[in-house]
């Protein structure tokens, strides 16, 4: 595995957050049943390493935590049309605006005005073009300008689901569940808040048993994805996402400091809160060793792609040398990694 020396460290410093990853340890499927992924357990207090699997997992969390899920929903957001020259067109949604206008990732060439020819009738049209790669288009059906419930509907019948890259495949009937978590509720997301993937209904119904649970949602767009281009961290453009926080977990964030947060959106949520008192809204917090979580206690999460914003976020937790040295022990010990990977608890 690729490792600096301490010298060369540096947590301000994007080569620092790289490492070798065997492609064999990408999971391209889920293990079933889902809690029998592995855990890798770390305390941050004696700085030790326990490996156990997700069956195991109530013997590892503190006792009066409260703790917060993403009950964000995926949409079948990945949909493949004509233009109007006859050539193929692939789209990807992101997310909408309040003015039924939406962003979307086109892949190939586009031009603002000409529409796009999808399945079931459906048409966008390029209305904005951004040099990231960003579009804002309008879907319209029946000489109607669709909303966002409306077009959910639609893609949920012509769309797939929107595996991420690295699982290299296309995806399948199977993915429309394990692609979801047990809990997703509110359509809006591109991407799963993959940490609570890793849940049975009989490991959440124990923990439940257990803990307090709460929810919050953050629809989960591709900036997820977004590699970090810059070597100097804190120049990284953070993409932000919708989130919304109902009364009953604000009230427990505003009172409880016994959090644990499942997934890196829920962190995300829950910090940029806490900074900012706004229960809705955009969030684009970047939390990393310069901005630690000041709410979050617990972190419940999987492994993440070198050089991203969330191997830095697990760094802001526990430090970049100790991050290494985890994701160096994972890899020794065979973890599966990312979307349908194994986990890991920072307690």
């Amino acid at each position: 595995m690729k490792r600096m020396t301490r010298i060369d460290l540096d947590p301000l410093k994007t080569s620092s957050y790289d490492y070798d990853l065997p492609k064999r340890l990408i999971a391209t499927y889920p293990i079933s049943p889902a809690s029998n992924a592995k855990l890798l357990v770390y305390n941050r207090t004696t700085k030790e390493i326990i490996h156990t699997t997700f069956n195991n997992l109530l013997d590892y969390i503190p006792s009066n935590v409260n703790i917060f899920f993403n009950d964000t929903k995926v949409i079948k957001a990945r949909i493949f049309g004509k233009k109007d020259t006859g050539g193929k067109v692939e789209l990807l949604f992101n997310k909408p605006y309040l003015d039924d206008t939406f962003m979307v990732y086109i892949r190939g060439k586009v031009h603002i005005g000409p529409e796009l020819y999808f399945d079931n009738n459906l048409k966008a049209e390029v209305i904005k073009l951004y040099d990231d790669g960003m579009r804002v288009v309008k879907f319209i059906k029946d000489d109607k300008q669709l909303n966002f419930l409306e077009l959910v509907e639609l893609l949920n019948n012509i769309g797939h689901i929107p595996l991420p890259h690295y699982l290299e495949r296309e995806d399948e009937k199977s993915d429309d569940i394990n692609y979801q978590t047990l809990f997703a509720k509110n359509y809006g997301a591109v991407a799963a808040p993959t940490a609570s993937l890793h849940f049975t209904p009989e490991l959440l119904k124990e923990l439940k048993e257990k803990f307090n649970t709460y929810y919050l949602t953050l629809h989960v767009g591709a900036g997820t994805f977004k590699p970090v281009e810059c070597e100097d961290i804190l120049s990284h453009p953070m993409h932000s996402e919708y989130y919304d926080i109902p009364e009953n977990s604000k009230d427990i964030l505003d009172d409880e400091e016994n959090i644990l947060a499942v997934g890196t959106t829920v962190t995300r949520t829950i910090e940029y809160y806490n900074d900012t008192k706004k229960s809705s809204g955009e969030a684009n917090l970047f939390l990393n060793p310069t901005n630690k979580p000041k709410k979050v206690k617990y972190l419940l999460t999987n492994f993440h792609l070198p050089k991203s914003t969330l191997i830095m976020l697990v760094a802001s937790f526990i430090g970049l040398e100790e991050t290494l040295r985890v994701y160096e022990e994972a890899i020794k010990d065979n973890y599966k990694f990312f979307s349908y990977g194994d986990g890991m608890l920072i307690v």
